[in-house]
């Protein structure tokens, strides 16, 4: 289930919560990644406020957004880098992507595993990419009140599992957001001191988001995994069909 871009962007840019969300999954994203100098980077789903800090350095910015979320254009005041598309056929050429970020996209989708074979499809060689999910054992997943609420939530293993079977070798992981996913002026207030205990004892509480930063594997040890099929020419259905030749009675 996909929630509606508008309800993401109302969320992240103008609810407190949301906005120290954002804060904190950017900055472990700059901690991964620290700049893009040269490199194609990509997001997918509504992973656009934590693609800003490379608009500058990057050779090209593209925010894909699933058909059944919608889009909106993004940078405001800038040239629109967003596109929408469908969840499994990106507008993007094989291998050109060299860093791709995916928020709000594998645990909402209905076909993650054709999903994450699109992530490699673009990917070229040593190419990585961020996936940003709720953490099941975290307070998020548990709350509808953010988007991190909405969807399947994973485990470390689960995901670690289901990257591996896509050609995707996981390279270092992170949990954040310790503190509850309350607006409450006491949880904002000490939202960074959760923060930094759960990151010294993270056996006290889990994070709600789990960040996975990963490398594709190349060559594929699965077979086929470059042939898509792809969707028909709609305009196909316009072209009359040859007629067939009747045989005499």
């Amino acid at each position: 289930m996909h929630l509606d871009v508008h309800d993401m962007r109302d969320f992240y840019y103008r609810s407190a919560l949301g906005r120290a969300a954002q804060r904190i999954v950017r900055d472990q994203v700059l901690q991964f990644w620290p700049d893009a100098h040269g490199h194609t980077m990509v997001g997918y789903g509504f992973a656009v406020p934590l693609l800003r800090p490379y608009l500058k350095g990057a050779r090209r910015v593209v925010g894909l957004m699933p058909a059944p979320q919608g889009v909106m254009s993004w940078p405001a005041g800038q040239p629109n880098v967003t596109v929408l598309c469908e969840e499994t056929l990106w507008p993007l050429e094989t291998g050109h992507v060299d860093r791709l970020i995916m928020m709000h996209g594998l645990e909402t989708s209905e076909r993650p595993s054709e999903l994450l074979d699109e992530c490699y499809r673009v990917l070229g060689p040593g190419g990585e990419a961020l996936f940003v999910l709720p953490n099941r054992s975290g307070l998020w997943a548990r709350s509808e009140k953010t988007p991190f609420g909405y969807g399947r939530p994973y485990s470390l293993s689960q995901l670690d599992a289901q990257l591996k079977r896509h050609d995707f070798i996981r390279q270092s992981h992170v949990s954040v957001l310790y503190q509850p996913p309350s607006s409450r002026r006491f949880w904002m207030r000490t939202g960074p001191v959760w923060e930094r205990i759960g990151r010294a004892i993270p056996a006290l509480v889990a994070g709600g988001v789990l960040i996975v930063r990963v490398s594709k594997r190349y060559p594929p040890e699965r077979t086929g995994l470059g042939d898509k099929v792809r969707m028909p020419n709609p305009l196909d259905v316009l072209t009359p069909a040859p007629k067939k030749e009747q045989k005499p009675v």
